[in-house]
């Protein structure tokens, strides 16, 4: 599938219009459900391609955080060969108690996935949480950047930031709102 072929099928599948409240707190007139386009194998398929192709050089683990962010790393994880790491909401409070599920290595250089970044927020959160643990977030990808704020908060943060679409290209005019 073509990367515009992609951008329509993502647009078709999970652009719905209506009154949303974002989290962020924001309102929007459209909305970019995650779920729709990230339980179809086709789309899932092709967005591992897509990030394994821009995941830097000396990459040697990818992150995502639950729940959206779980089948984006581990599709990519199989695409680009890289192991996974899932990075929990909250610290589970049973079993073993871990805050991320898989290997997570002081000396670890991890690309941090996303979905749809509005503000960027959450994303950061996980990639504080990776550092807290002694590793190195090089990078964060997103799936669909709302071109809302993500990019200058991310980078201002000290993190590199790239987006597989904009808003743009599943055919939104992100001042719209």
């Amino acid at each position: 599938m073509s990367t515009p072929s992609l951008a329509e099928r993502i647009a078709e599948t999970a652009v719905l219009r209506g009154n949303f409240t974002l989290r962020s707190g924001r309102t929007s007139t459209w909305y970019i459900d995650k779920y729709r386009f990230s339980t179809q194998a086709d789309v899932l398929k092709e967005l591992g391609h897509l990030f394994a192709a821009r995941i830097p050089e000396g990459t040697t683990l990818l992150a995502g955080a639950e729940l959206g962010g779980i089948p984006l790393v581990t599709t990519a994880s199989m695409a680009s060969g890289l192991p996974c790491l899932f990075v929990r909401n909250q610290k589970k409070d049973y079993g073993t108690a871990k805050r991320f599920e898989g290997a997570l290595e002081a000396s670890d250089c991890v690309v941090l996935l996303e979905d749809v970044a509005t503000t960027g927020g959450q994303v950061l959160e996980a990639a504080r949480d990776i550092e807290d643990a002694g590793a190195t977030v090089t990078a964060i990808i997103a799936v669909v950047d709302r071109l809302q704020g993500a990019r200058e908060t991310i980078e201002s943060a000290g993190y590199n930031f790239d987006a597989l679409f904009t808003v743009r290209d599943l055919g939104i005019d992100p001042d719209s709102d």
